[in-house]
């Protein structure tokens, strides 16, 4: 499971740094289109808004992964082991069904519809770039079971920061 954690970390980590070296080559050629050539790439705007959702939606999977999204822990910090244990599990499984019905049957369902719609300056069906969503969908599913698997195993330390202190 290690394994697979860290090939799916490092896979999902170059990515979401290609996206972001990629949009900032494409501003850089915006900047200079617009200023130096006087002529502005209309194209290269467009593809910036979609190589950002995916560099986000990229590292949305890698917080998933890392147990890093948001949460408010003042109940959970009170609760024996056994309760954090079990909320700890519980959020996976909302994480999980989010995954499932928004980002996979949801992002199924956009992607298909917007495939034929063509986009303005790039002449690509839409479809293309929505297909991160189930893609993504998939890798926040799997980081989910992986996280459950780790809290049973014992493998994420659920103490609170008190604890760790005594």
């Amino acid at each position: 499971m290690k394994q697979l954690r860290n090939l799916l970390n490092k896979t999902l980590s170059i990515l979401a740094g290609g996206c972001f070296i990629v949009m900032v080559a494409l501003v850089c050629w915006q900047v200079f289109t617009r200023y130096v050539l006087q002529n502005p790439s209309s194209w290269s705007e467009e593809l910036v808004s979609y190589v950002f959702a995916w560099m986000a939606l990229l590292g949305a999977s890698l917080v998933v992964g890392e147990r890093g999204h948001m949460n408010i822990p003042i109940l959970v910090e009170r609760m024996k082991p056994a309760g954090r244990k079990f909320f700890a599990i519980f959020a996976e499984v909302i994480a999980f069904l989010f995954a499932a019905i928004i980002l996979v049957y949801g992002g199924v369902q956009i992607t298909s519809l917007a495939m034929g719609q063509m986009t303005s300056s790039l002449g690509v069906p839409v479809g293309v770039f929505y297909i991160i969503l189930p893609v993504c969908g998939v890798l926040n599913m799997i980081y989910a079971l992986l996280n459950i698997y780790d809290i049973t195993k014992g493998h994420i330390s659920l103490a609170t920061a008190d604890e760790g202190t005594k």
